[in-house]
């Protein structure tokens, strides 16, 4: 009940610190329903409880809806990581989606557990309905003197409350329907999760070490080719290779860094396929598939790094965008997850599932806190002062986070860049303090003490000369 009035009360227009206060009653449901089961609680169970809370920490730095929208799916997938419990690659696969099961029986479940203990026991909910009944009396009545008694009372007491109107009715009426099915879910999950780790997957027929290990041989002789060349260009210079093809700096990076995006994803495939089938009759097999793969593994580490290389001269050419700025950063897992698929191999993978889902959590929240459009705002002045060169048609469509880095720009470039951000700011003015980011806060603070004046001049060339949008495979 108490997380279905939170919804009801601090769900609204916009996301904050509100999320991590529904979310907090929500774990206290789970918590005391599985301790009640006679669940124990385990040193994993913490680890992705903190984990889930640290995400919804995001809403409240950034602004930006993306990475917002990230942490709070990988929130969710780190709360069923903690109810299910578990090891094995299903839990970390159906762990979060065994969460969505209990929402239908989540009700029928509470509906017979009330049924069978209110007999008998009225006599210990009585006292404790009047009570919180007379302290909720006390406060209106002793609340609203107060408020009537002081203005600045009455204007503290204003933004604290939540907007209870009447428009606001079929919203909050909504919201405390999700709340409660979520925490229901949340508690009969706790109390009888799914036992992911009991499912069992047959292993693939092991083949010959010749049949298996002549195709990853090819494939590793094939990867060292094209990274001999990525090396010479590294170590000889980006120049020569231009002037021998004939490409700039911003072809190069175009004509092939979402190839080698692709490269890496089927790396792991092949890498997954490949330890399905992988021989397994003693010390020996167990040593060529460590040296095979262990090759593959370094030898895609070197094609990671060719690929954000290949992005960062593309960023160079035409300045950060969210998109650039998004598959960096998954390539960068990437490369992270191989590193780890690499230390499964020497010291065993019992831990790697965890491991790996360890890994894209902290991505996700390292991701929010960094707030992405500030960073390509960031970026982008910089490029501007070095190159005076900027895309101010683009950056209109940042969110407030990027406020800070396109103050810096002179006018009439700066309320160019920063007339629409003031607009929705200003649209989203009567949103709550429980709503509103960190970002959005201090974005008003500057928008208000200088102001988008500069806006009247501006003109239509907002963006680089250079720019050709239907030649950027990359635009967003």
């Amino acid at each position: 009940m108490a997380t279905a009035l939170f919804a009801a009360l601090f769900l609204g227009a916009g996301a904050g610190v509100n999320l991590l206060l529904v979310a907090v009653p929500a774990t206290f449901a789970g918590a005391l329903a599985a301790r009640a089961a006679g669940r124990r609680l385990r040193p994993w169970t913490l680890v992705w409880a903190i984990g889930g809370a640290a995400l919804l920490v995001v809403p409240a730095l950034s602004d930006a809806g993306w990475p917002t929208f990230l942490a709070i799916v990988a929130a969710l997938g780190l709360t069923g990581f903690a109810l299910h419990g578990g090891r094995s690659w299903p839990s970390m696969l159906f762990g979060p989606i065994g969460l969505f099961d209990s929402v239908g029986t989540g009700m029928l479940w509470t509906w017979r557990g009330v049924r069978e203990r209110a007999s008998g026991s009225q006599g210990r909910w009585v006292p404790v309905l009047r009570t919180v009944l007379i302290a909720l009396g006390l406060l209106v009545v002793f609340g609203a003197l107060f408020a009537g008694a002081d203005a600045a009372f009455a204007d503290l007491l204003g933004s604290l409350m939540p907007d209870i109107s009447l428009e606001q009715a079929p919203w909050r009426v909504l919201c405390f329907i999700l709340g409660l099915f979520g925490a229901l879910a949340v508690a009969r999950t706790g109390a009888a999760p799914l036992r992911w780790d009991r499912m069992t997957f047959n292993p693939g027929r092991a083949r010959g070490r010749f049949e298996w290990a002549l195709p990853l041989i090819v494939l590793n002789l094939l990867f060292a080719a094209f990274n001999s060349i990525q090396l010479a260009v590294l170590f000889g210079g980006y120049d020569k290779v231009l002037s021998e093809t004939g490409l700039t700096y911003a072809e190069y990076a175009r004509q092939g860094f979402w190839q080698l995006l692709w490269a890496t994803l089927l790396t792991l495939v092949v890498i997954g396929l490949a330890l399905r089938w992988a021989p397994r009759d003693g010390a020996g097999d167990r040593r060529l598939v460590r040296a095979v793969l262990g090759t593959l593994c370094v030898l895609t580490l070197v094609v990671v790094a060719s690929a954000l290389r290949r992005m960062d001269l593309y960023v160079d050419a035409y300045g950060l965008t969210r998109l650039r700025i998004s598959v960096a950063a998954m390539e960068i897992w990437l490369g992270a997850a191989i590193l780890l698929i690499m230390a499964a191999g020497i010291w065993g993978a019992r831990m790697l599932p965890r491991a790996l889902a360890v890994s894209a959590a902290g991505f996700v929240l390292a991701f929010g806190v960094i707030r992405p459009d500030a960073v390509i705002a960031e970026q982008n002045v910089q490029r501007y002062e070095r190159l005076d060169k900027i895309d101010v048609r683009y950056l209109r469509g940042l969110s407030a986070d990027a406020v800070p880095a396109l103050d810096r720009l002179p006018e009439p470039l700066r309320s160019c860049a920063l007339r629409d951000i003031a607009e929705q700011l200003e649209d989203a003015r009567e949103k709550s303090w429980y709503e509103t980011s960190l970002s959005e806060a201090r974005a008003r603070d500057i928008l208000a003490e200088r102001g988008t004046s500069g806006a009247a001049s501006c003109g239509g060339a907002t963006r680089d000369e250079d720019y050709d949008p239907d030649a950027d495979p990359y635009a967003p």
